[in-house]
């Protein structure tokens, strides 16, 4: 559905998730989108205000064009239709055929519905040609036709399963406020959301309110809409009740996943203690919800405030926010033991946002295969409740754990996934933060293109509203794309900015990668400071996969036997962890200083090794470089060419100045070459000065003639 929307007018001036609710709201239909595109206010274009409810303010044109066709039908052929358009919309009953049979009416009355080409006799009652033309129909009857239908139609609901479906057309057909009817609605609505009907449970909730004569129980009732429209995947409609209602919790949770993270803070836990006396349980559901805003954000000095207001309410604290709040004083043990107790408190286990909210706790841990299963888990309980709100979340959180496994097909297929179900159900912020997460996956594939473009994407959105987590998420892709690509300089200046003032979280995962890089430029003051910061959160969560990062930021620091010594650990802690990408990088870093100390044997089996593993990972840029490295021990790992050609290259090239060359040729520096074999420019300057006497040119002009047309 949105590639039909792209095409159509003023799509370009909306982002995908504005789009994809458009579609939402018209039910797919790309005439309708077409028309409700230019009727949207700038605010509403911008994903700022809520889009339009009401049909008439989506699709005015289209709706007038269907009542035209329809005022044509026979009396009794649009009273049939009319039966089966109440018992459709806004939520389906299945009590069409039913009431035909109790009326005495004739199905076969829909044969000129069917002519005009609006709906068709089907075994299951009447089908409409599409949802705009049951609303036409519906929309277009007379108040009295209206209520006649829909009292016909509960009248026939009056099995006991069937009370929400029964409530929902007596509140229809209601001729004004009833403070008991609005009860019965009530009732039916808590009935529906037990099973899972969010989107009956908001409809019945909102004509409780409509009839109920009190306008503080009204609020209280569109407030309550507002959270099973959330759970339906509607933000649009959740967004408009939560105003209309004042519910202020409801408002922090939409800011949280589509809006300002800072703003999401303030309203969860103000509305946190506001219900702590009389709901303590909602209250410690809505800290934890307050702590999410302070992940997002980074702000993690806030995490203290959220604890204070928890202790003057008599809450106990989420795990998660006295586990951050004591890493943000620097008591990583502390946080350790916090975040270790955050799974076993608050709701059951099959809440999927405790279960996001236990995987979160295990990522900051260093523990990605416990926050695998817990968001694994999360998005079937999601999937189980029928919960559009909280499935996006799941796979969010769990696209992270795959990637943090080692799995890029997996964490590129959940992104996708939910960034699809983010941008359908209106979680901008957590559309914001998958596509940081894209930007990453392509930067492991070396795809600048799309990294940078869902890197700035990303950026744009997540500054404005707070969201340091996207934002430090995008730089650190964009730094791995620049060292993948042998440019550890620019690497450094984004890595540099991150680990002084970034979010905390990335802060710690990055430093190893600002590390590598700072080693290539040989500026490594910083890095040294960086590494003993990040090496005391990992004693501090002992995870063997982070125990290994520090030994290989440590090997790379070092020189010699040293050095050597630290490149063995890394790579036997790296069998008890899951981080299987970067154990390759591990093995191609020491197999790269291996066969500078000559030591060719084993030099060679790591190379191969890191070359297998980081092909079967789809990362061309390291795979490139391991190739590299095995060409400068003579290997045959070279890109393949006609075989007179090769030979002819290397009787006249030693390996070392053939890899050289071929960089060189496609357009590298001699600062960018030696950075990523680990050599100095000087000595890169001295190999291309042998190069070129060997070859008999005096230009990279002319050393791009000899060997790139080889290369095609």
């Amino acid at each position: 559905m949105p590639t039909e929307c792209e095409t159509m007018p003023l799509a370009g001036h909306l982002s995908e998730g504005v789009r994809s609710r458009v579609l939402r709201a018209v039910h797919g239909d790309a005439r309708a989108a077409a028309e409700t595109l230019g009727l949207l206010t700038d605010r509403q274009r911008n994903g700022v205000d809520p889009l339009p409810s009401e049909p008439s303010e989506l699709a005015p044109a289209r709706l007038r064009e269907l009542r035209r066709r329809i005022s044509r039908l026979p009396a009794d052929t649009r009273r049939l239709v009319l039966l089966a358009a109440c018992d459709q919309y806004p939520v389906a009953t299945n009590a069409f055929s039913r009431a035909v049979v109790a009326a005495g009416m004739d199905s076969r009355a829909v044969a000129p519905a069917e002519a005009a080409d609006l709906a068709h006799h089907s075994a299951t009652g009447i089908t409409f040609h599409d949802r705009w033309a049951c609303i036409a129909v519906y929309e277009g009857a007379s108040v009295v036709d209206r209520r006649e239908a829909h009292c016909l139609l509960a009248r026939v609901l009056h099995h006991d399963s069937e009370a929400p479906e029964r409530a929902w057309h007596r509140g229809a057909a209601a001729l004004g406020p009833s403070k008991r009817l609005a009860a019965e609605l009530e009732a039916a609505a808590h009935t529906a959301r037990r099973h899972r009907r969010h989107t009956l449970a908001c409809a019945l909730l909102e004509r409780a309110a409509a009839l109920h004569p009190d306008h503080g129980s009204s609020a209280t009732l569109l407030g309550e809409a507002a959270t099973d429209a959330w759970h339906a995947g509607d933000s649009d409609r959740a967004r408009r009740l939560a105003r209309a209602g004042g519910d202020t919790a409801m408002l922090g949770v939409l800011a949280l996943r589509g809006g300002d993270a800072g703003e999401a803070f303030e309203d969860l836990l103000s509305a946190a203690a506001g219900c702590a006396e009389r709901d303590p349980e909602r209250a410690a559901h809505l800290l934890a919800r307050a702590t999410e805003a302070l992940v997002y954000s980074g702000d993690l000095r806030r995490c203290r405030e959220a604890v204070e207001v928890a202790l003057r309410c008599r809450l106990t604290p989420p795990g998660t926010l006295t586990g951050l709040a004591a890493a943000a004083e620097g008591d990583y043990d502390g946080a350790r033991r916090a975040l270790q107790s955050a799974p076993r408190r608050g709701a059951p286990q099959q809440d999927p946002i405790l279960l996001i909210h236990d995987g979160v706790a295990a990522m900051l841990l260093g523990d990605p295969v416990r926050a695998r299963s817990a968001t694994m888990r999360a998005a079937a309980a999601a999937r189980i409740r029928n919960d559009g709100a909280a499935l996006p979340q799941a796979l969010e959180f769990r696209s992270y754990a795959e990637f943090w496994c080692s799995r890029p097909q997996a964490t590129e297929a959940a992104v996708r996934e939910a960034l699809r179900q983010a941008q359908e159900s209106g979680q901008d912020s957590g559309a914001c933060h998958l596509r940081a997460a894209l930007a990453m996956c392509a930067a492991i594939r070396g795809d600048r293109e799309t990294c940078q473009s869902q890197a700035e994407a990303a950026t744009e959105y997540a500054l404005p509203r707070g969201l340091g987590l996207a934002s430090a998420l995008s730089f650190w892709a964009q730094a791995f794309l620049d060292l993948g690509a042998g440019l550890p300089a620019a690497a450094v200046a984004r890595l540099r900015a991150l680990i002084s003032n970034g979010h905390p979280v990335i802060r710690h995962l990055a430093t190893p990668h600002y590390v590598e890089a700072a080693v290539r430029t040989g500026d490594t003051a910083l890095a040294h400071h960086a590494l003993d910061f990040y090496e005391r959160w990992v004693d501090a969560v002992g995870s063997d996969t982070h125990r290994a990062l520090v030994a290989r930021c440590r090997a790379l620091l070092a020189a010699g036997p040293e050095a050597d010594a630290y490149f063995r650990t890394a790579l036997d802690l790296h069998t008890t962890g899951v981080q299987d990408f970067e154990r390759a990088r591990t093995e191609l870093f020491f197999g790269s200083a291996l066969r500078r100390s000559r030591r060719r044997a084993e030099a060679r089996d790591r190379l191969l090794s890191a070359l297998q593993s980081l092909e079967h990972f789809g990362a061309p840029q390291w795979a490139a470089q391991a190739r590299a490295e095995l060409r400068s021990l003579g290997e045959a790992a070279l890109p393949r060419t006609a075989v007179g050609e090769q030979d002819d290259l290397t009787q006249r090239l030693t390996p070392q100045q053939l890899v050289i060359a071929r960089m060189a040729a496609e357009g590298a520096t001699n600062r960018e070459i030696a950075a990523q074999l680990l050599l100095s420019p000087r000595t890169i300057d001295h190999h291309l000065r042998g190069v070129f006497t060997r070859l008999d040119i005096r230009s990279r002009i002319e050393l791009a003639r000899v060997l790139l047309p080889r290369d095609a």
